[in-house]
């Protein structure tokens, strides 16, 4: 666990520290985002796996996700190229901050959960899948092969899949189904960062998008 929570406190320093002095943020800013968002799925994800966080729990964090993500998403769609503004960056940060509590709390909590029964391994196969979305939605930011508008579009279906997790783990338990129409959104969810990935739209300034090899699912 401390591993991941330096990265998160690394990734959250380079948000912090995107263009403060300007109004709008680079593609680099919209990048810090998604890491730090990809780190607080990994620990979510290193939570089930060591029984901190039970399944009900890592449920109600999805959801916080699910929250910061679609916030991420309305704020880049309204300003399209320009990014985002440093007040709307400070509210997405002040977001990941408390997301960050309610881990740190429900890791340290007296429940636990079993991370070898079937229905936690699900629940840890999808949350590892939230963590790898969110890490390619950040590289393609950072190396602008996906535009603003584009990285809207990926955590908007972000929030969807988070939305659907935190659904099925509300009761505590999720089923071979759930875990079925859930993979079928992750799955179109990874489709779509990758056809944004390696389309003809690029970030300005960007290097046009090397040809694509066959998409590989994640």
């Amino acid at each position: 666990m401390a591993k991941s929570r330096l990265l998160y406190a690394g990734l959250l320093m380079a948000f912090v520290a995107a263009p403060a002095f300007a109004q709008t943020s680079t593609p680099t800013a919209t990048g810090a985002v998604a890491g730090t968002n990809a780190a607080q799925q990994q620990e979510i994800e290193n939570g089930l796996q060591s029984g901190q966080l039970s399944t009900k729990e890592a449920g109600r964090l999805e959801n916080g996700e699910k929250r910061i993500d679609n916030t991420e998403a309305r704020d880049l769609k309204k300003d399209g190229s320009a990014g985002l503004t440093t007040q709307q960056q400070t509210q997405i940060q002040n977001m990941q901050t408390n997301e960050q509590n309610r881990i740190t709390k429900d890791d340290s909590n007296s429940v636990t959960g079993n991370p070898n029964s079937a229905s936690d391994k699900r629940m840890q196969a999808d949350v590892q899948r939230n963590e790898n979305q969110q890490t390619r939605i950040e590289n393609g930011a950072n190396n602008g092969t996906m535009t603003n508008r584009e990285a809207a579009r990926a955590e908007k279906g972000q929030a969807r899949v988070e939305g659907k997790e935190a659904h099925a783990a509300r009761n505590g338990h999720v089923g071979k189904r759930e875990q079925a129409g859930i993979q079928k959104s992750e799955d179109r969810q990874s489709g779509r960062i990758y056809k944004a990935k390696h389309n003809d739209h690029n970030a300005p300034g960007a290097a046009p998008a090397a040809a694509p090899a066959a998409p590989v699912a994640q």
